[in-house]
C-alpha cells in the first residue's frame, strides 16, 4: 500500500468517528506569475465567514491531501513552478478541530490523528517544487504548523492572532511544531512561542512579531497581502530575491533554552500538567535535526495526552470560556433589557475609579462619580483621566478618542444632579451593610424610575441591601474581580425581588463591558469568594493547628495554581480576607472559621505573610512571631487531602443550594475570576479525576466524558 493510500485509509477511519465535522475544502486554482510561470494556489475554506474559523478534522485533512495529490502530479510533470497555501478572508486556519478530539476513546485512534496530520502536512515539503504559506489571517496550532512544512512563508501586517496554544490546553504542537519551529528559528525563540506564550494565558503574536521572530520570510500590508505575496513569490522563483535565514545555534544555547523552558513551566504549573514537559522533551531531541524522529515523538506525545485527563479538562475549560460564557445559564430574554445611556458610580476610590474607566471605555456614555467630599471626587476623576492618557501613550486610543473619553467622565458631590438622568448606577463603597443601605436610599430618591441600582459587593446580601427600598426589584449584584481591567468574570446576583428587566439589563451591560457574566443566587460570598475563603480557611486552620507555613503552602503546589494561598491572600489583602471569612462564619459557623492568627496579622497592619526585600517572597519574621500554633503537624499529602475535601464539600453544598445552575458555572467562575488553570478544568474535573468528589459527595460532579475520556 502506498503512503498516500495509507494516509487516505487512516483519515477515512478517523472521519467515521467524527460525523459532525465542519469540513474545510482545499480549493486549487492556477495563476501565471510574472517572470516565473504557472503556479498552483490552494485556499483553505470551510464555507463560513470569519466567525467560524477554518479547522482541520479528518475529512478536512483528507481534502487537503487530495489537493496535494493534484499539485504533486502537476509538479512532477513540470506543469507548475510552485505551490502556495492560503486561507479565506481574515482566517488562515486555526488548527485541529477539538470537537473531534473530545470524541476519541482509544489510544490508537488518538495516534491516528497525529499521524494523519503529519502524513498530509509533510507532503508539502516533499513536492518537486518550492511551497509557500501565506499567513493572511488568524493562524493557530495546526494552522501555524501546516505553514512550517512549506519552503517559504509570508505574513500579513494585519494578522491579529498567531499562536501555538496547545500547551495551554494540555497538548503539544503535534503536527510538526515542536520539531520544525526550533529548527527554523532556534530553540530559544521556539521555547518562547511554544511554552512561554502558551502558559501566559495563550499570548498571541501579531504579524510583525511573526516576521521579527523569523517564522515568516516576508511581511506585507493587509490590504493587498495576497497580491504582494504572489509578486514576492515570483521574485523568489525567478531568482531575483534570495531568502536568507540566520543559522540556528545547535550548541549550548539549545540546551540552555530547554532548561529555561523547564524553569518557566515549573513556575507556572509546578509539574502538575505534563504537556509543557513533553513539548520540551521533543524540542530537546530536535537539536539533531532528525525530523522523522521528531514527528514520531510528536505522534506519541499527542496520543498519550489526548487520552489524559489534563487535555480533557483543558478542552472542557476552553468550551466553557468560548461557548458557555457567551450564553449565560439562567439569563432572562435579552429583549427585556433597557438601554443604558448614562452611568453613575457611587464612590471615587480605586475600585470605583477602575469601574468608571471600564464603563466609559466599553459603553462610551457619560459616567459620573460621586463621593463624600470634593477631594475624593477630584482624585477619582483624575485617576480615570490619567489612565486614558496612558492608553493614548500606548497607542490604544488616538487623541480624539482620548479627549472624548475624558470629557465623558466627570464628578459631582450632588447625587441628584449626577444621577437624575442615569440609567445604571453602581455603588463601590465600604463593605458594610448599613453604609450600602444608606447609599441606595439616597440614590433611589433621585434616579429615574427605570434606573438599575447595582452593587459591587463581594459577600453581602443583595436582598437585604434592597430590603428598605421602595423598588427593590431594580437592585442587582454586579460583582467585579480585581484587577477589573484584566479578570473577565462578573458575578451577576439576583436578589429575592430582582425583576427580569433589571436582570436582563445587567446581562446586556456585562456583554457590552466584554465580561463573562455568570448568574448566581444571593448567597453569602456568591461563588468565587465562597470557594476561595473555604480553601484559604482550611490552609489557615492547618497552620493555626501547628503545620509549618511552608508545608501548608507546598501542599497545594501539585494543583499548579497561579499563586500560592498566602501570596493570594497578600494580593486580596488580609483585611478583606478577614472580612469575608467573618461574613461566611456568621452564615456557616460549622464550616467557616475566623483565624485568630489572620486577625493578629491584620491588627498588626501587615500586608501579608511575606516580605519581598530579596526580590523573591520570604516569610516575614515579624509575622511568624505573631503566630500562635498548636502541636498538630500534618504532612503535605494530609494538608492537600483536607483542603480538597473542604472545597469538594463546599461545591456540593453550593450546587444543592442552587447558587449556580450547574457545576460548569463554578468552573467558569474559578477560571475567569480567580485565574485557575485550564488543566484543572476550573476544579470539578480535577476533583472527579482524583476521586475526591465521590469520597466527599458520593458522586462525580460531572458526567463521564464531559471533562474526561468517554467510556
Amino acid at each position: 500500500m502506498s503512503t498516500t493510500t495509507a494516509t487516505t485509509e487512516l483519515l477515512r477511519g478517523a472521519a467515521e468517528l467524527f460525523p459532525d465535522e465542519v469540513v474545510t475544502q482545499a480549493h486549487v486554482r492556477h495563476l501565471d506569475l510574472p517572470g516565473a510561470g504557472r503556479f498552483a494556489l490552494i485556499t483553505l475554506d470551510n464555507g463560513f465567514d470569519h466567525t467560524k474559523p477554518t479547522t482541520f478534522g479528518p475529512q478536512s485533512l483528507a481534502n487537503l491531501n487530495a489537493a496535494i495529490d493534484q499539485v504533486e502530479k502537476e509538479a512532477a510533470d513540470g506543469e507548475i513552478v510552485g505551490v502556495g497555501l492560503t486561507g479565506k478572508p481574515f482566517i488562515f486556519a486555526v488548527g485541529a478541530d477539538l470537537k473531534g478530539v473530545e470524541l476519541l476513546k482509544r489510544h490508537e485512534d488518538a495516534l491516528a490523528i497525529g499521524k494523519g496530520g503529519h502524513d498530509v502536512f509533510k507532503r508539502l515539503s516533499q513536492l518537486a517544487v518550492p511551497t509557500f504559506a501565506y499567513y493572511n489571517g488568524a493562524a493557530m496550532g495546526g494552522g501555524v504548523e501546516v505553514g512550517l512544512h512549506c519552503t517559504y512563508r509570508t505574513v500579513s501586517k494585519a494578522l491579529p492572532a498567531f499562536a501555538l496554544p496547545e500547551v495551554f490546553l494540555g497538548l503539544v504542537p503535534g503536527w510538526g511544531g515542536c520539531t520544525l519551529l526550533p529548527n527554523l528559528i532556534g530553540a530559544d525563540r521556539a521555547v518562547s512561542v511554544i511554552i512561554e506564550n502558551a502558559l501566559n494565558q495563550n499570548r498571541q503574536l501579531k504579524g510583525q512579531q511573526v516576521f521579527d521572530l523569523g517564522i515568516a520570510d516576508a511581511l506585507f500590508e493587509g490590504a493587498d497581502f495576497l497580491e504582494r505575496s504572489l509578486l514576492w513569490t515570483a521574485s523568489v522563483l525567478s531568482g531575483e530575491v534570495e531568502v536568507a535565514r540566520a543559522d540556528v545555534d545547535r550548541g549550548e544555547a539549545w540546551d540552555a533554552a530547554v532548561e529555561r523552558g523547564r524553569t518557566f513551566a515549573d513556575a507556572k504549573v509546578h509539574g502538575a500538567a505534563p504537556a509543557a514537559y513533553r513539548a520540551l522533551d521533543i524540542i530537546a531531541a530536535a537539536k539533531n535535526g532528525d525530523l522523522r524522529q521528531g514527528f514520531d515523538a510528536e505522534d506519541q506525545a499527542l496520543a498519550d495526552l489526548i487520552m489524559g485527563g489534563e487535555l480533557r479538562s483543558g478542552i472542557y475549560a476552553f468550551n466553557l470560556v468560548q461557548k458557555r460564557a457567551k450564553r449565560p445559564a439562567g439569563a432572562p430574554d435579552k429583549s427585556l433589557a433597557r438601554p443604558v445611556t448614562k452611568v453613575g458610580v457611587v464612590g471615587a476610590g480605586l475600585m470605583a475609579s477602575q469601574l468608571a474607566l471600564l464603563f466609559v471605555r466599553r459603553l462610551q456614555v457619560p459616567v459620573v462619580l460621586t463621593d463624600i467630599d470634593q477631594e475624593r471626587v477630584d482624585k477619582g476623576v483624575a485617576y480615570v483621566h490619567g489612565e486614558i492618557d496612558k492608553l493614548l501613550l500606548k497607542g490604544r486610543v488616538n487623541q480624539d478618542q482620548a479627549n472624548r473619553l475624558k470629557g465623558q467622565v466627570t464628578g459631582s458631590l450632588d447625587k441628584a444632579a449626577a444621577f437624575g438622568d442615569a440609567d445604571f448606577v453602581i455603588e463601590a463603597v465600604f463593605e458594610e451593610m448599613g453604609v450600602k443601605q444608606k447609599v441606595f436610599a439616597e440614590v433611589e430618591a433621585v434616579v429615574p424610575a427605570h434606573a438599575i441600582l447595582a452593587t459591587n459587593t463581594s459577600s453581602l446580601s443583595v436582598s437585604e441591601m434592597a430590603s428598605q427600598l421602595s423598588h427593590p426589584e431594580r437592585v442587582v449584584g454586579f460583582h467585579f474581580f480585581n484587577p477589573v481591567a484584566i479578570l473577565p468574570l462578573l458575578e451577576i446576583v439576583r436578589g429575592e425581588r430582582t425583576d427580569d428587566a433589571s436582570l436582563a439589563t445587567a446581562f446586556a451591560v456585562a456583554k457590552s463591558l466584554k465580561k463573562t457574566a455568570v448568574l448566581v443566587k444571593d448567597a453569602p460570598a456568591f461563588v468565587v469568594n465562597r470557594i476561595l475563603t473555604r480553601f484559604m480557611g482550611e490552609i489557615q486552620n492547618v497552620i493555626d493547628e501547628g503545620t509549618p507555613v511552608a508545608t501548608a503552602e507546598r501542599a497545594i503546589e501539585p494543583l499548579g495554581l497561579p499563586m500560592s494561598p498566602l501570596v493570594l491572600l497578600e494580593l486580596v489583602g488580609p483585611a478583606i480576607g478577614l472580612h469575608v471569612s467573618e461574613t461566611l462564619n456568621r452564615a456557616f459557623p460549622d464550616r467557616f472559621t475566623v483565624s485568630p492568627n489572620l486577625k493578629a496579622v491584620v491588627e498588626a497592619g501587615k500586608r501579608g505573610f511575606y516580605v519581598h526585600d530579596s526580590g523573591k517572597p520570604e516569610l516575614d519574621p515579624e509575622v511568624l512571631a505573631l503566630l500562635k500554633q498548636g502541636d498538630s503537624v500534618l504532612s503535605e499529602e494530609q494538608v492537600r487531602e483536607r483542603v480538597l475535601d473542604a472545597v469538594a464539600q463546599e461545591i456540593d453544598l453550593m450546587l444543592k443550594e442552587g447558587v449556580v445552575a450547574e457545576a460548569q458555572d463554578i468552573d467558569l467562575c474559578l477560571i475567569t475570576g480567580a485565574g485557575w488553570p485550564f488543566h484543572l478544568g476550573g476544579i470539578t474535573p480535577y476533583l472527579d479525576r482524583a476521586g475526591v468528589s465521590e469520597r466527599v459527595a458520593g458522586k462525580r460532579f460531572l458526567a463521564p466524558g464531559l471533562a474526561s475520556v468517554p467510556a
